[in-house]
C-alpha cells in the first residue's frame, strides 16, 4: 500500500474490517478514494449518510476542512497503521482537527444529517467574494437542470464561476474544466475551490488547442455568450461531436439571432427560454433580478468543421 493505490481486495478487506468490528450499516457505504487528485471528500460526506474514506499519509488538515466545512458532528471510525487491523477508534470530526494522516489507510465517516440528494443552487452568500457578480442562485438552478450533469460527466465552465463550483460537486466522477479570461476572475474562483474543497476542477485561461490539449473532452459546455463563443464552438464540437451546450445571455440581440449563429454548427433547434426572477424586500417591494436567455442545444446535422 505504499505506492497509495487501493486495489478492490484492499478495499473488500477494510469493508470486512468496519463490518465485523462495528454495529455500522454498510449497505449504502460510499467508497471514495482520495489518493487519487480529482476527489472531493466534503461534498461526498455531505451528501452520504456512511462514507468509506482512503487516504494517503500526509494529509494534515483533513479533519479541520471537514469542521471547516460544518461537518464537525460526524463520526469518523479509524483504527492505527496502514492495513484492517487492530482496535478501532471512534470520535466526532470536532475532536480530530488538529490530527493528520500519518498513514495510507480507510476510515469511515458517518454523516446523520447527511441530506442524500443533490445541492443545486447553492445561496452566494457561500461564495467568497472577489471580483464576480455571482448569478442568483435560482437562475443558476435552472442552468444546472439544462446541463443535466451526470456524476462521471466532464464539463467546460466558461465565465461561468459559481456554474464550475456546483458542477464540480454534481460530477463527483468527472473533471471540470473552468476557462477564466481575466486574472482577478481566476482568483476568485481559486479562493471557491479552496473554500469548498474541491479537488476536480482545472483553471485555464482561453480556449484553444494548445491550452486545451491535456483537458478531459468535455461531455457538456455552459458558456457566456461573448465575441469568442464561435471560436469556442468550433473547438468544442470538433473534439466532440456530441457535446450538450448551455449558453447564457442578457443580450437581447445575440438571443434572437442565435439560431442563425448556432446553425453552422449543425444545431437546429436549440431550446430558448428566458427566465425572470422577483424577490419581495424588506420593503415589501418586489426587486427584479436581471432576466437572461438561456440557450439548450446540441448538434443535430454532423458536419465538418475546419
Amino acid at each position: 500500500m505504499d505506492n497509495n493505490t487501493f486495489s478492490n481486495e484492499t478495499i473488500l478487506a477494510w469493508l470486512n474490517f468496519f463490518s465485523n468490528g462495528t454495529l455500522i450499516d454498510l449497505e449504502h457505504v460510499k467508497i471514495l478514494d482520495i489518493t487519487r487528485k480529482n476527489k472531493n471528500v466534503v461534498p461526498t460526506v455531505e451528501a452520504h449518510r456512511t462514507t468509506l474514506v482512503f487516504t494517503k499519509a500526509g494529509d494534515y488538515d483533513i479533519f479541520y476542512r471537514l469542521w471547516n466545512a460544518g461537518l464537525g458532528d460526524c463520526e469518523v471510525w479509524f483504527n492505527e497503521g496502514n492495513v484492517p487491523i487492530g482496535k478501532i477508534y471512534h470520535k466526532k470530526v470536532s475532536d480530530m482537527i488538529n490530527r493528520g494522516i500519518n498513514a495510507s489507510a480507510g476510515m469511515l465517516i458517518i454523516n446523520k444529517a447527511a441530506r442524500n440528494t443533490a445541492k443545486i443552487g447553492l445561496s452566494n452568500e457561500l461564495f467568497q467574494k472577489g471580483s464576480i457578480h455571482y448569478v442568483g442562485s435560482e437562475i443558476r438552478s435552472i442552468i444546472l437542470n439544462k446541463m443535466t450533469i451526470a456524476p462521471q460527466d466532464n464539463i467546460c465552465v466558461i465565465s461561468g464561476e459559481s456554474i464550475a463550483i456546483e458542477a464540480a460537486m454534481l460530477a463527483s466522477e468527472g473533471n471540470v474544466t473552468a476557462v477564466e479570461y481575466s486574472s482577478a476572475d481566476r482568483n476568485t474562483l481559486e479562493d471557491n475551490i479552496e473554500h469548498f474543497c474541491l479537488h476536480n476542477i482545472n483553471i485555464v485561461d482561453h480556449v484553444d488547442e494548445k491550452t486545451m490539449k491535456d483537458c478531459p473532452v468535455p461531455d457538456v459546455i455552459f458558456m457566456v455568450a461573448s465575441a469568442s463563443m464561435d471560436q469556442e464552438l468550433d473547438y468544442f464540437i470538433r473534439v466532440n461531436p456530441k457535446v450538450r451546450i448551455v449558453i447564457y445571455t442578457l443580450d437581447f440581440t445575440v438571443a434572437a439571432g442565435i439560431k442563425n449563429t448556432l446553425e453552422p454548427f449543425g444545431i437546429i433547434n436549440p431550446e430558448i427560454i428566458q427566465v425572470s426572477v422577483s424577490t419581495l424586500e424588506s420593503n415589501n417591494m418586489f426587486k427584479q433580478q436581471p432576466a437572461p436567455w438561456i440557450i439548450s442545444a446540441k448538434v443535430e446535422r454532423f458536419l465538418h468543421i475546419v
